[in-house]
């Protein structure tokens, strides 16, 4: 997970454990709201961009620096927790 420019990066988990697909990171952002919207019956056009629910600073601190454990914030009335693992929840 890195971040570039200002905007966090993280690795949606995709490839299968003992794979040896390629993973990119991707922004923050796409990777939470998709988490949202699997875990929840809201759509896309429900979920704002990431800075109106969370501060990037505060987000950087978890999933980059791993400076802090875990964070967690509401999107829509749902928790969103990431840890520094880079794992997300999202109570439904």
């Amino acid at each position: 997970m890195s971040s570039n420019e200002g905007t966090v990066y993280m690795l949606r988990n995709r490839a299968t454990e003992g794979s040896d697909d390629w993973v990119s990171p991707e922004p923050a952002g796409d990777v939470i709201a998709d988490a949202v919207i699997e875990a929840t019956d809201l759509d896309a056009d429900d979920i704002d961009g990431l800075d109106t629910y969370v501060d990037i600073g505060s987000l950087r601190a978890v999933v980059t620096e791993r400076t802090t454990e875990s964070l967690t914030f509401a999107v829509e009335g749902h928790d969103v927790t990431i840890t520094a693992d880079g794992e997300i929840s999202v109570d439904s």
